[in-house]
């Protein structure tokens, strides 16, 4: 089974503790013993926004920051490789080729961002689309993907489950409010749409959640299903059965 793994960066590293990120860690490391080929995204967090925000202080363009905050998720990508084996690719790939190599000859690539105006939720998406990947995994801060803002909206609505061309209109009228977040942005979910690939967001501060999601297909998060897929998929890593 062929999977990527976004995580992000907030999620691995909120406070740069070497635990968390240890913890995602040995369950990436787990995946790829188990038969796995892993990719693995990781997002700049809050550690880029403060870097982004004092640079626009500082009157950086937006080009500019965009470049910083690239820096940052790959510093992060530099943060899981050092917890991985040497199983992992020794520098985060800065393009999908070298990331597909990596993952070709049996590696685990860690990447960061890739160019400015692409978050690494859309770097996520092509690289499972570049990779042919079985099943693409965001491992966010939220439990799913909602209707609303569930930190400003009471009544936001979790979806179990949506297809793809579900995904990209719950994210485009997210994206229209100003001032709400989306667990993945509208690039990555139009992506998602056109490879086609099983996607899964989840709460992934648990990074067992993420085996479980990967091993049995078992979450509590949201199932973005292909167009005319079958809802059981045959290709978990392990049957619990």
């Amino acid at each position: 089974m062929k999977v990527v793994v976004s995580i992000g960066g907030s999620v691995l590293a909120p406070d740069l503790g070497s635990e968390r990120v240890r913890a995602h860690a040995d369950v990436i490391e787990d995946l790829a013993a188990e038969g796995c080929t892993v990719g693995t995204v990781v997002g700049g967090g809050g550690v880029a926004r403060e870097y982004i925000a004092s640079a626009r202080d500082l009157g950086a363009n937006e080009i500019e920051l965009d470049d910083i905050g690239i820096d940052v998720t790959r510093l992060n990508a530099r943060l899981l490789i050092a917890a991985l084996s040497e199983q992992a690719a020794p520098s985060p790939p800065e393009d999908y080729e070298s990331a597909g190599a990596a993952m070709h000859r049996g590696d685990i690539a860690v990447m960061g961002g890739v160019t400015p105006g692409q978050t690494t939720d859309a770097v996520s998406a092509a690289l499972a689309e570049y990779t042919n990947a079985d099943l693409l995994v965001y491992a966010t801060s939220v439990p799913g993907v909602f209707s609303d803002d569930p930190n400003e909206t009471d009544d936001a609505q979790k979806y179990d489950e949506l297809t793809a061309n579900e995904l990209v209109d719950v994210i485009a009228g997210l994206e229209m409010n100003a001032g709400s977040s989306a667990p993945v942005d509208l690039l990555a979910a139009k992506l998602i749409e056109r490879s086609g690939v099983r996607t899964i967001v989840l709460d992934g501060t648990d990074p067992e959640r993420i085996a479980d999601a990967v091993r049995y297909g078992e979450h509590e998060g949201t199932d973005v299903l292909p167009e005319g897929a079958d809802d059981q998929m045959t290709y978990w890593v392990q049957d619990e059965s």
